[in-house]
């Protein structure tokens, strides 16, 4: 097998797992494909960001249609986060080489990192009856959600993660949504939100086809089995998939910050 074709083969690997683990917990997948393609592939920064908020897209397609046809998205709610998160992800693209990112990650991991533990000390001491994700439930402090949605927007156009890593636990813990209508939901607005920050990228170049390509269709099919593979594993273990990711990424955020990862 000559390289190149081999290239291709590992990038829709990649693509087929971080899709997966997008529609499992609402991430989108662009935490596990932006620094892999930076640290495995070498690719430069803003076209691994660029590759993957199109693959930010391809898991919305994979799994949105099949939670919607399941009835587990909220479509009220996510039309609604989306008008906020979708003026985030604009202006973070636009500011992308212009803000100091290294200190915007330390407060961010910071953030994740407090949102990861709550949602495992909720996870551990809930009910282990895992409740219909379907049942009646009441949507609180729609101000902070709206709020919330614009700083995922920021994040996503800035660092290519989609903004579902705030939008999950922001539903979750503060607007009081079912972890898996949370998760579904996600994934019904992080292709929107990753397409507004996606065409700018473009624009500017940073969408190589050989890196993109092959990555989407891995994604794309990844998050059609995620989407499946949901409905059937209980609540408790997709929120300590989500936290794991969380850790991980919080952790690598920060070394990268004092290490000089973030600099313009």
């Amino acid at each position: 097998m000559n390289p190149i074709t081999l290239q291709l083969l590992e990038l829709a690997i990649l693509g087929v797992f971080a899709g997966a683990a997008g529609a499992l917990t609402g991430i989108g997948g662009g935490l596990i494909i932006t620094p892999i393609l930076t640290l495995g592939f070498g690719v430069p920064i803003h076209q691994a960001i660029g590759t993957s908020l199109c693959c930010v897209i391809a898991t919305s397609s994979g799994a949105a249609a099949r939670y919607v046809e399941h009835h587990l998205s909220n479509i009220r709610l996510g039309m609604t986060l989306e008008l906020a998160t979708t003026v985030g992800a604009v202006s973070g693209a636009l500011a992308a080489g212009l803000l100091p990112r290294g200190a915007l990650a330390i407060m961010f991991s910071l953030l994740l990192l407090y949102a990861g533990s709550t949602m495992v000390r909720r996870a551990l001491h809930a009910d282990r009856h895992d409740p219909d994700p379907r049942d009646d439930y009441t949507i609180r402090h729609w101000p902070l959600g709206l709020g919330g949605s614009v700083f995922a927007g920021l994040i996503s156009g800035m660092l290519g993660v989609g903004g579902g890593i705030i939008k999950v636990p922001l539903m979750y813990l503060v607007m009081g949504v079912p972890f898996k209508v949370a998760t579904a939901t996600s994934n019904f607005m992080i292709g929107v939100t990753a397409a507004a920050s996606a065409f700018i990228y473009f624009a500017r170049g940073d969408v190589q086809l050989l890196t993109t390509a092959p990555t989407a269709v891995g994604v794309f099919l990844g998050a059609s089995f995620g989407a499946h593979l949901m409905r059937r594993t209980p609540s408790r273990w997709l929120v300590i998939l989500l936290s794991s990711i969380i850790f991980y990424f919080a952790a690598m955020m920060i070394w990268k910050a004092f290490h000089g990862g973030f600099a313009r």
